[in-house]
């Protein structure tokens, strides 16, 4: 069976994504600080939903390309990170 999608703003301004025709746990669930959301040019739905795409986006592409990239990535490094920080 074929369910759809929904970005949800809640009333405590979290950010989630679940299914549409169930009340289950969200699948996603994004949130914002205040001082982020003071920065945003777009409302924070906007943005959820751009960030959403994103991984979509990264999840879907071919593990060969993934796998090539890391293997590039790793030469670059002189040490092992324990954790990586995006910006």
């Amino acid at each position: 069976m074929f369910s759809y999608l929904e970005l949800v703003e809640l009333p405590n301004g979290d950010i989630v994504l679940q299914r549409s025709d169930d009340d289950s746990e969200p699948l996603v669930v994004i949130s914002f600080s205040e001082e982020s959301r003071q920065f945003m040019a777009v409302p924070p739905l906007e943005v959820a939903r751009a960030m959403i795409q994103a991984g979509i986006q990264v999840a879907s592409e071919s593990p060969e390309i993934a796998i090539e990239e890391e293997l590039e990535g790793e030469e670059m490094l002189d040490s092992t990170v324990a954790s990586k920080t995006v910006h």
